[in-house]
């Protein structure tokens, strides 16, 4: 069990207990198995080889699935971000997120060969409800943190979540290599995958329902729940476009429009490896289903040490100088995939991948978290989720796309996601993050 010391009280927000951060973290721990076993590691590659049965067209046809989630995210998510704002309701929706996602978990459980649109329906339910419980998780970290911590906070959480990503991973690993020593098939073991992946999310995330509490905001007032004579609904939308207007127009939030932009180029690229690891480790590396598992292993193992170490050195060196770092990372990761003819570079680029994902994605939630007002930080993190899922429809499209029109080309389609990585650090220049110490003041 984590100890207290690992969440010391300057790092808190006044009456802000050990033990709720801890219960806030472990829902990292409870939802990371969902996208380490389903979207990275397992039934990717089981999707386009035995559901899609290795058609030409199955790498895409994965990739417009993840799109299509994404679609719904981005239409669905900010309203949502808005009404819990307005009622502090982020608990409630959260506990919804999570039955949604184990539900969608266990339908993938009972896809075969030919069983497509039982898939791609499957899988766009359970992304949507897990990118729901993503966003609502992640406003609440200003809620727990001090400004001037808000780095290390969101550190533990990424940390902690890639260590239940492994946990997922590995008891999902051990039942593969058992069943294959029996001579069962995928279609055998990859459903049972599917069910361990569920088991960890409810039962993990329970630890969140019992610690976590509803604030509602940092001390700023509240926006009030409904306009009079205005429908709840309506009003969510309302507060929406008002808030996503002023965002655009750039008077009060330019630091966050630039972030926004900047998050959506570089999400774009991390979606890539997310998606599309396991499908490039077979495809172009020739890695079975036990290698390629392995791989994302030591991925989870990584970026778990990223997330936790490099959240005290972001909170040192500055949000912004942090996350350009973790960019330049990202282009020399992809650039040693592309080089990589042999098991040996592929795995040093594999390394690099986790230690780039836990910190990137760790320093963008911190410099969200920075720049949401404190009455509407659920609204806020509603229109991160809309730029990192638009970003999650551009960049595995666009591998697809490539391998389409390459004949499977997956080398120049991995190596076209750099550009990603590249429009996020030019992007990145506008971004201007507040000073922590004048918050607090």
């Amino acid at each position: 069990m984590i100890r207290k010391s690992w969440f010391p009280g300057d790092a808190l927000q006044p009456g802000v207990r050990p033990r709720e951060v801890w219960g806030w973290a472990m829902y990292d721990f409870a939802n990371s198995g969902f996208t380490t076993v389903v979207i990275t590691a397992v039934f990717n590659a089981y999707f386009v080889g035995v559901v899609a049965q290795g058609a030409d067209w199955a790498t895409l046809a994965w990739t417009l699935t993840l799109g299509l989630s994404s679609a719904a995210v981005m239409i669905t998510m900010p309203a949502i971000g808005a009404r819990t704002d307005s009622h502090r309701s982020k608990k409630a929706w959260l506990l919804v997120s999570t039955v949604g996602c184990v539900a969608g978990t266990l339908l993938l459980a009972l896809c075969g060969p030919g069983d497509l649109w039982l898939a791609v329906g499957a899988v766009v339910l359970a992304n949507l409800f897990f990118s729901w419980g993503e966003s609502l998780i992640a406003a609440f970290l200003p809620e727990l943190a001090r400004p001037e911590a808000m780095g290390r906070v969101s550190g533990w959480g990424w940390s902690l979540g890639y260590v239940g990503g492994m946990l997922a991973l590995g008891l999902s690993l051990g039942y593969v290599l058992w069943a294959q020593a029996q001579g069962l098939p995928a279609t055998h073991f990859v459903p049972v995958t599917m069910l361990i992946t569920a088991a960890v999310y409810a039962m993990a995330s329970a630890f969140t329902f019992a610690f976590l509490r509803e604030r509602g905001d940092r001390g700023g007032a509240a926006l009030p729940a409904t306009v009079p004579g205005v429908p709840a609904a309506d009003s969510a939308w309302g507060r929406l476009r008002r808030t996503a207007g002023e965002v655009m127009a750039g008077r009060e939030h330019r630091g966050f429009v630039w972030l926004l932009a900047c998050a959506c180029a570089y999400q774009a690229g991390i979606s890539v490896v997310i998606a599309l690891a396991a499908v490039y480790a077979e495809q172009a590396m020739g890695f079975g289903q036990t290698q390629t598992m392995a791989l994302i292993f030591l991925v989870n193992i990584a970026a778990a040490a990223g997330a936790f170490g490099f959240g005290y050195f972001q909170d040192r060196i500055g949000h912004k100088r942090a996350l350009a770092w973790t960019l330049w990372g990202w282009i020399i990761m992809t650039l040693l995939a592309v080089a990589s003819q042999g098991p040996a570079l592929f795995w040093l680029a594999a390394v690099m991948a986790g230690l780039c994902m836990g910190s990137s994605q760790s320093a963008g939630r911190a410099m969200a978290g920075l720049l949401a007002p404190a009455d509407r930080v659920a609204e806020f993190f509603g229109l991160w989720t809309f730029a990192t899922r638009l970003s999650a429809i551009i960049g595995p499209i666009t591998y697809g796309l490539v391998t389409w029109a390459t004949a499977g080309n997956h080398r120049l389609a991995i190596l076209s996601t750099g550009l990603f990585f590249v429009i996020g650090l030019v992007l990145l220049r506008r971004v201007h993050i507040p000073d922590p110490s004048a918050a607090v003041r």
